[in-house]
């Protein structure tokens, strides 16, 4: 059978199986079934056992449930409450006052959290009463929130990174240094957008801020030390050569208890709630990385991710003209799909494509997590969007049409990439160069 006819085989199975609501990883695993018992003689079943328990038994892998568990413990805490009142008084003087906070919050918490609905929830849960109460937009207070929030997909930890790195095998510890200079960029990025409406648009102005004194500002920023010391303790160890980003994230689990402990938001309630949510969301994404492992196999017996990689060669594409047809299938794929299904439904294609034209895999994981934070904020699947919408009660709709700058500084940034590739690589050139 061509390439062809097995590439159409996949695509059938795989959308009837999702067209039927079918959890995505037991999808991914329906699709390679079918692939192994047309395409190779070898039973379906051993190779299924023998390639789920390799790709599970991944010592790297061991970060990402621990991630996730330091950012269930800090959705209980009061973590957010004084994310506001240490940022308040330095946005407050900025041209579009404490919208602000809904950025540098973000920015923030993405720092401790890697999931961008955990960041979301976290900090909206705080800025969104005390913005309306000061009289801001409602469509600037919900659009640069559902944007902000999907920092949490690229500021390290990553969970996106942490799939990315796993599925290609690849350092996680260098794509969490490559995520931070292009999410500081997109932050600001952000934070232009909103001192461009203030000045657009000062009909829409809240009443001013009250002045503080410059006393008074640091005394307020003492509630920021906490989670600053934990992202140094986690991020600073990984950059400085002092812990592996497994070792890192237990580092964090360590600080996110004791800083609830500190807060006094940690009891036994809230930490077998946090462990059941950690174990949720990890199973959850354990089971799509079980199902792209058994699906890659089973497309590396057709020889499709071979012949589409000598396909792409023989067009002789430039880099910068695969990465703008990329851009363009991966915001329809978010349509559909989830950041990580997105990431682990494509690698086994997508990767001999970029290694093929020369593109560097470490700058291509931002470049992917840029293009899937879109999927965040895009309806009809956005994840985001549904959780703005049980927080403010707003139609997906509305959310959506206030989101859309913030899409469209998306692509910005992804043109920044493509312009200056430095910003994903720098760091982590600096990394390895270190003896």
């Amino acid at each position: 059978m061509t390439e062809l006819g097995a590439t159409l085989i996949f695509l059938f199975a795989l959308f009837a199986l999702l067209g039927s609501s079918v959890w995505v990883g037991l999808a991914l695993m329906g699709v390679a079934w079918i692939g192994m018992e047309l395409f190779t003689t070898r039973p379906a079943g051993d190779a299924m056992l023998t390639t789920i328990w390799a790709s599970s038994s991944s010592w790297t892998l061991t970060a990402l449930p621990l991630f996730i568990w330091m950012g269930e413990i800090l959705y209980r805490t009061r973590l957010s409450e004084d994310m506001f009142r240490g940022l308040a008084p330095w946005m407050r003087g900025l041209p579009g006052g404490l919208l602000h906070t809904n950025i540098a919050g973000c920015t923030v918490f993405a720092a401790v959290s890697g999931s961008s609905a955990a960041t979301l929830t976290t900090v909206g849960k705080m800025s969104i009463p005390e913005l309306r109460a000061r009289g801001y937009p409602e469509y600037m207070i919900i659009g640069t929130l559902a944007g902000a929030a999907t920092l949490g997909l690229m500021i390290p930890p990553s969970l996106t990174l942490i799939v990315y790195g796993v599925s290609i095998n690849e350092s996680i510890t260098q794509l969490f240094m490559a995520g931070i200079l292009p999410g500081l960029v997109l932050a600001l990025l952000f934070m232009s957008y909103i001192i461009g409406w203030h000045y657009l648009r000062p009909q829409e102005r809240a009443a001013r801020e009250p002045k503080m004194s410059f006393g008074e500002m640091l005394a307020e920023s003492r509630f920021l030390i906490p989670v600053l010391l934990l992202v140094f303790a986690v991020i600073g160890s990984m950059y400085f050569g002092w812990a592996t980003a497994t070792e890192a994230a237990a580092v964090g689990v360590i600080g996110a208890l004791l800083l609830a402990g500190l807060q006094g938001s940690l009891n036994s309630s809230t930490f077998f709630e946090s462990l059941m949510g950690a174990t949720r969301t990890s199973a959850m994404i354990a089971l799509i990385l079980m199902g792209a492992a058994f699906l890659s196999l089973a497309m590396g017996f057709t020889g499709l991710p071979r012949a589409l990689a000598g396909w792409i060669d023989r067009m002789e594409l430039s880099p910068i003209t695969l990465i703008a047809a990329l851009t363009v299938f991966y915001i329809i794929l978010g349509m559909f799909l989830d950041g990580i299904s997105s990431v682990v439904l494509t690698m086994a294609i997508v990767e001999p494509m970029i290694r093929q034209a020369g593109i560097d895999v470490i700058w291509f994981g931002i470049f992917i997590v840029v293009v899937v934070e879109m999927a965040q904020v895009t309806p009809p699947i956005g994840f985001n969007l549904f959780v703005l919408q049980g927080m403010t009660n707003h139609q997906i709709g509305y959310i959506a049409k206030t989101a859309v700058p913030m899409v469209g500084l998306m692509l910005v940034m992804v043109v920044i990439l493509v312009v200056w590739p430095e910003l994903a690589t720098w760091l982590p050139e600096t990394i390895r160069q270190r003896p």
